[in-house]
C-alpha cells in the first residue's frame, strides 16, 4: 500500500498496470456497474462519455495521496450489482 507524492505518471507504473487489468476485469464482468459517465471535455472524448476505466486512472492520478487499492475496494463494493 503505497501513495505517492506526485503520481503524474502512476499511470506507467507496475501499481497503476494493475489498477488499469482490475478495472478492466470490472468492465467485462457483468456484476458490476460500469457504464461509461458524462464529460464535459468533448475534444478528448467525443460522445461526451468518460469510460469507466479512464475516469478512475484520471481520478486516481489527480490525488496523489489516496490509497490506490482502498480505493479499487470501495469501487468494487459501491459499484457491485446486486
Amino acid at each position: 500500500m503505497s501513495t505517492y507524492t506526485k503520481r503524474q505518471h502512476f499511470i506507467d507504473t507496475e501499481e497503476g498496470r494493475t489498477i488499469r487489468r482490475k478495472l478492466q476485469f470490472m468492465t467485462t464482468d457483468n456484476s458490476y456497474n460500469t457504464e461509461s459517465s458524462y464529460s464535459t471535455n468533448n475534444s478528448q472524448y467525443p460522445d461526451n462519455l468518460i469510460p469507466f476505466v479512464d475516469k478512475h486512472m484520471n481520478y486516481l492520478s489527480a490525488h496523489p495521496k489516496l490509497d490506490a487499492w482502498m480505493y479499487l475496494a470501495n469501487l468494487q463494493l459501491m459499484t457491485r450489482v446486486r
